[in-house]
């Protein structure tokens, strides 16, 4: 018998707000967290702004111990730190006894890149000569799994703790990733998400590819524009989201806050076959992994109230409408409600599943469906295959049942979950 999964805790260190209450007020007020950058114009990028986590005035000393702080730079492990701790204490869960570890708790926390920053500066010393003065921690600051093993040594977790990478799809597949080992009864808590770096190391290829906004270095706040018209590229962004999961048996037992219900996921590839490429998607397997997601769950189409794109404010934005639209049958006034976060803080890229998926279930905690931002004026092509009434451009009062997340990243992978409002049956 497979357990029932549910989300009891969450935590979020994005561009627009640190902590749940600052996140969830600003998503639910439009508020943006996108934000000229010195930096980025010091260094002649043609796009000068970005999404990034204002840790300035947050205390590391409750996440971090003296040791660990020593030498520390590495911007994306910080994050997800925070996100990470802040999601386990939410959940009433405290980390494992000095003498064992917690067997049945887990971690699965994935990134792309972690600790660029760091690890230029470990290279500058090693060409320099100065081998020693690389720095006793860079590696445990620029290994993928160095968040991975940050938390679960900070929590004492026992069971699987490992990071998964897999472009701007690493967050939604890491949920996925452990609520399946919990589904199969091999973990009872798992820790879920993913994280990103900040900074022009991270951004600078997406400049040079030239698909970043460049004419809204003076007004930022309007530079991210998903399914708008008027879209030139997406936002570069950056921070961490975390969620605990945990089998309906464990949370009943300790008598749980439950956020939501996960009731299915998928995850697949395009196999860069047809039109999918390294940068674009397959549409065939855009839909597959969306209608798989829904049998999985073992809910009809019809029954998904409200989607949260991947929609990066690109010229695939209105093929990802299409997609959705053949994949759930539904088209016109019947499409579901759909939001993009990303209008908000950009694209997270690494992070962008996890922050986003803690906003989408937030959604059920504050009984909102939250509203678009930059997209007044819709794109043409996306008011041919759903009603404009779909797209809120505000937030307004709604008690979801049913929603949808999906990601979709370079490499051509796809990911997309399901969540339900939880109840005893």
């Amino acid at each position: 018998m497979e357990n029932r999964v549910v989300i009891t805790g969450l935590g979020v260190c994005a561009p627009n707000g640190i902590g749940l209450s600052n996140f969830g007020e600003a998503l639910s007020h439009g508020q943006s967290g996108i934000r000229f950058q010195k930096d980025l114009n010091r260094l002649n990028f043609s796009c000068q702004i970005a999404g990034s986590p204002n840790i300035e005035e947050i205390d590391l000393n409750k996440y971090f111990s003296k040791v660990q702080l020593r030498g520390l730079e590495a911007s994306g492990l910080i994050y997800g730190v925070i996100a990470g701790k802040d999601a386990w204490s939410d959940s009433g869960l405290a980390p494992a006894k000095d003498d064992a570890p917690d067997w049945e708790s887990g971690v699965v926390f994935g990134t792309g890149m972690l600790g660029v920053e760091r690890f230029r500066n470990a290279i500058y010393a090693v060409d320099a000569g100065n081998v020693r003065r690389s720095g006793s921690t860079t590696v445990i600051q620029t290994m993928a799994s160095g968040i991975s093993a940050y938390l679960g040594g900070m929590l004492g977790c026992g069971n699987q703790v490992t990071t998964n990478s897999s472009a701007c799809t690493t967050g939604t597949e890491a949920l996925i990733m452990g609520y399946e080992r919990i589904k199969l009864g091999k973990a009872s808590r798992m820790l879920v998400g993913s994280c990103s770096d900040s900074g022009p190391y991270i951004w600078g290829g997406f400049d040079a590819m030239r698909i970043l906004p460049n004419s809204y270095n003076d007004n930022p706040e309007e530079a991210s524009r998903p399914m708008s018209a008027s879209a030139t590229g997406f936002v570069p962004g950056s921070g961490a989201g975390a969620l605990v999961l945990e089998s309906l048996e464990s949370a009943l037992e300790r008598n749980a806050k439950i956020y939501a219900e996960v009731i299915g996921g998928v995850v697949n590839s395009g196999g860069q076959r047809a039109e999918g490429s390294m940068t674009a998607p397959n549409s065939r397997a855009v839909q597959a992994c969306i209608r798989s997601a829904v049998k999985n769950a073992g809910i009809a189409p019809g029954e998904i109230e409200v989607i949260n794109g991947h929609l990066t404010a690109t010229t695939k934005d209105p093929l990802e409408i299409e997609n959705w639209s053949s994949a759930l049958g539904r088209k016109g006034k019947d499409f579901p409600f759909i939001n993009s976060f990303k209008g908000m803080f950009g694209h997270c890229l690494a992070a962008a599943g996890s922050i986003e998926c803690v906003g989408t279930v937030l959604q059920f905690e504050r009984q909102q469906v939250f509203g678009n931002v930059n997209c007044a004026d819709i794109h043409p092509e996306i008011l041919k295959t759903i009603h404009k009434s779909c797209i809120p451009q505000k937030s307004f009062s709604y008690s979801p049942k049913i929603m949808a997340k999906a990601s979709f990243g370079f490499g051509d992978v796809n990911a997309c979950v399901i969540f339900k409002a939880y109840s005893k049956n």
